[in-house]
């Protein structure tokens, strides 16, 4: 595997003190790409996210009134940092389940 250029973690454009008002519940695209110019993506949730999601659904109606929640390439976290979500990356990494959980992005 290339070794990774950058990472982009799109909660990282907010105001750093509302980054983190809601490192613990927030929710982000993050994007891995790799010396060789390849770039994966994955939706990162805080745990207490999804809750905050399902309690929303529930008054507007939505995802059968918060009785379900899907996304797409999602990875659960604790807290939504640069730290912890480098650690998941490496860790994907160093255990062979990188491309299990990213989506390589075209283009």
């Amino acid at each position: 595997m290339n070794n990774i250029k950058s990472v982009w973690i799109g909660t990282e454009e907010k105001e750093p003190i509302l980054r983190e008002k809601t490192e613990l519940n927030d929710n982000s695209d993050v994007i891995v790409t790799f010396e060789n110019g390849d770039k994966y993506v994955a939706t990162f949730f805080t745990y207490e996210n999804i809750e905050s999601l399902r309690q929303k659904n529930q008054k507007t109606g939505e995802c059968l009134n918060g009785k379900y929640f899907c996304a797409t390439d999602l990875i659960l976290i604790d807290k939504l940092n640069r730290k912890e979500v480098l650690n998941v990356i490496n860790h994907m990494i160093k255990e062979d389940e990188f491309y299990t959980y990213f989506d390589k992005v075209n283009g």
